[in-house]
This record gives C-alpha cells, sequence and structure tokens, in this order.
C-alpha cells in the first residue's frame, strides 16, 4: 500500500532501537526521510546508516536527551518543521506507591508528559500552516489499564492522553492528525527490564518471569518492533486524516474489554 507521504520529513524520538526504531524503519520504508534521536551516540548513527543502506532516505541522527531542555533545542534546531512527529522516550523504573518522591513524579512527569507536549508545541504551528501534519504519541496501555507497580508511568502518561485529547480536537481542522498509540509487552529492552525485575521479586528465572506475562496475551507471545512500526507508519499516512485523538492498543489482547 503507498501511504502517500513519500518525501516528507519525520522527526522520530528514542529511535535507535525497540519500538522508536520500529516506527523509523516503517516511515523510511514508505520513503519519508528521518531525523534520528536517542541518547546513545553510537547505537543511533548505527541504526541511521542501517536505514540509509536499506531505504535510500535522508538521514539526520542527532544525539541528545530529548527530555532536557538544551537536547531537545538542539533537536528541534536541526530538525527544523517536520511533517510528521514521532514522540517516545523510556519510561520510569517500576516500585510501589510507597517508593515514590516528589522529585520522581516530576522527572516521570518531565520525561513521560512534558517533554511530547512541548515536542507537539514546537511543531504544531508549522504543520497547521501548511495545513498538513501528523503527531503519533508512543504512550502505554497502562493509559486504559493502569498498571499497579508502574504508577509514575500511569500518571505522566494519563496527562499527556488528556493534553492530546482536547489539542487533537483543536487542530483536526488544519489537516494536523494527533493520535497515541499504546503498547502492551513488545519484544524490546523494556519488557526484558519488567521480566528482570519480576523474576527477581518472585525468584523465578527470567523465562519462567516472562512465561507469566505471556499466559496474560491471547496472541500468545510479545508484539514486534517491526508490526508496531507499521501500525504508526499508517497512522502517519494519507489514510489516517479521520482518525483523531484516538488510544489505540496493541497489546496482543490483554486488556479484555468490550470498548
Amino acid at each position: 500500500m503507498d501511504l502517500g507521504i513519500k518525501g516528507k520529513t519525520a522527526l522520530v524520538c528514542a529511535s535507535s532501537k525497540g519500538l522508536g526504531r520500529g516506527c523509523a524503519e516503517a516511515l523510511a520504508a514508505a520513503g519519508v526521510d528521518l531525523v534520528l534521536n536517542a541518547r546513545g551516540a553510537d547505537a543511533l548513527e548505527a541504526t541511521a546508516e542501517a536505514i540509509r543502506k536499506a531505504h535510500g532516505v535522508k538521514v539526520t541522527a542527532i544525539a541528545a536527551d530529548i527530555t532536557a531542555e538544551d537536547g531537545r533545542a538542539r533537536v528541534l534546531e536541526a530538525a527544523g518543521q517536520v511533517d510528521i512527529l514521532v514522540t517516545n522516550a523510556g519510561g520510569p523504573p517500576p516500585g510501589m506507591w510507597s517508593d515514590w518522591s516528589r522529585d520522581d513524579f516530576i522527572k516521570a512527569l518531565d520525561t513521560n508528559m512534558l517533554t511530547p507536549i512541548a515536542l507537539m508545541q514546537a511543531m504544531l504551528p508549522g504543520m497547521m500552516a501548511q495545513g498538513w501534519g501528523r503527531v503519533v504519541n508512543i504512550t502505554s496501555q497502562s493509559v486504559k489499564a493502569p498498571i499497579g507497580v508502574l504508577g509514575l508511568s500511569n500518571s505522566a502518561r494519563a496527562g499527556l492522553t488528556g493534553f492530546v485529547a482536547g489539542t487533537a480536537r483543536q487542530v483536526a481542522p488544519k489537516g494536523v492528525v494527533i493520535n497515541n498509540l499504546l503498547p502492551g509487552l513488545h519484544a524490546t529492552d523494556r519488557a526484558a527490564s519488567l521480566d528482570s525485575g519480576a523474576a527477581k521479586a518472585q525468584g523465578i528465572t527470567m523465562d519462567e518471569a516472562k512465561a507469566q506475562r505471556i499466559a496474560n496475551i491471547p496472541a500468545g507471545r510479545y508484539g514486534t518492533p517491526e508490526e508496531f512500526g507499521a501500525a504508526c507508519a499508517f497512522l502517519c499516512s494519507q489514510y489516517a486524516g479521520f482518525i483523531i485523538g484516538q488510544n489505540i492498543l496493541l497489546d496482543g489482547g490483554a486488556m479484555n474489554s468490550t470498548l
């Protein structure tokens, strides 16, 4: 399927690996030029070069901490005005309600709520002026079904979801489409970290911890970055103009809900 976005430019955050890279790969396959961002320069440049060779698109790699004001400024300066924005940042660590201080919550809000909001505020005016734009925020299934040990993530991502719900409907008349993708468990470093934490807490092996999680996923497996990226690319396509302010689960059926 021709997604109708060949020649457009996308800024994809946290894209050296995992779900961010899956999105970058899928957009590149559709002919989109990329501005990639991550903190680790070596892994980021390796990803950029692999995408250049595989898809023949222009790829600019900017190593910076997107959650820090100076790092974000460098990324935005290098990117200029883009047509597509994919926000993404690693989630805060798991724990119990009694573990977290005010500083922990502020850090989580900065990373998973305020940073994507700042990126949208930077890019939306240009998108509206040109009459076309796409924003996909990578959030979490915990927005719809909170996970007890991920209270920091639950809180920050719910705040972002509220912001998007109103903003998406304000910018839609100008041809700008904003949606959220809510991943469940995918085969990424994040899943491995959560499996490791569960294994340590329960005194079991990593394989046993993973098997426990898979038992609660009707699809019988973790998702892949490639299929997640394909969903992201569709939401950035010419066909997504009537999908406004939605929260789309990619969780293998783990959340059991009629609506």
